[in-house]
This record gives C-alpha cells, sequence and structure tokens, in this order.
C-alpha cells in the first residue's frame, strides 16, 4: 500500500495528527478513540508498514511518532490540511462568541 493509500483513511491521518510533534504511547493514542485498542494497533502496523512513523520500544510499551520525512511531499499536504481545519474551527468559535455577545445580529 503507497503513502496515498494509507493517509486516505481518516483514522490513520488523525493517529499522524497525534504523533506529529510529540512521541506517544500506543494506549495514549487509542484512547482518543472511539474504537478498540485492537483496530487502533491495526491502523498503527499500517503506518508502520507503509514506514510512515516510527516506533520505540521501552519496555512493554510502544512509542510513536510520525517520520516527516518518510511522508515526503504529502508531509506538507497533511500540515496545510490541519492547519485550514484549526483556522475554520477558529472562525466558529469566534462567531459563536460574537452570537452570545449579540454582535452582528440585527435587532
Amino acid at each position: 500500500m503507497d503513502a496515498v493509500q494509507v493517509v486516505a483513511e481518516p483514522r490513520r491521518r488523525e493517529i499522524l495528527r497525534l504523533v506529529w510533534d510529540e512521541e506517544r504511547s500506543a494506549g495514549e493514542i487509542a484512547d482518543r478513540f472511539d474504537v478498540t485498542f485492537g483496530a487502533v494497533s491495526q491502523h498503527l502496523k499500517v503506518l508502520r508498514d507503509a514506514g510512515l512513523v516510527t516506533l520505540r520500544q521501552d519496555g512493554k510499551k510502544r512509542f510513536y511518532r510520525a517520520d516527516r520525512e518518510a511522508l515526503g511531499p504529502l508531509a506538507a499536504y497533511l500540515q496545510s490540511m490541519w492547519a485550514e481545519r484549526l483556522d475554520t474551527l477558529a472562525e466558529l468559535s469566534e462567531a459563536a462568541e460574537r452570537a452570545e455577545r449579540g454582535e452582528g445580529t440585527d435587532t
């Protein structure tokens, strides 16, 4: 499976976002999803097999981190997609605050 196919799956993109800037344990990652640990583990395996995340084992714990270099041009695309989502969220939050204060309404 190539990198584009791997990141086409929404949960795998979310996993990459979670491990983009910091290493996280498999348990920490799984806690962010409403599916079983086994399902998240399968997604992590796909990401690992594609070389898109690195794995560090410390005792029984497994820690994952995005391998931005392996993502190549996809890294910039993913970052811009996440930034766009954050910009949209900020705009919605600001609009909700203005609505609470009664600004921008026709009274």
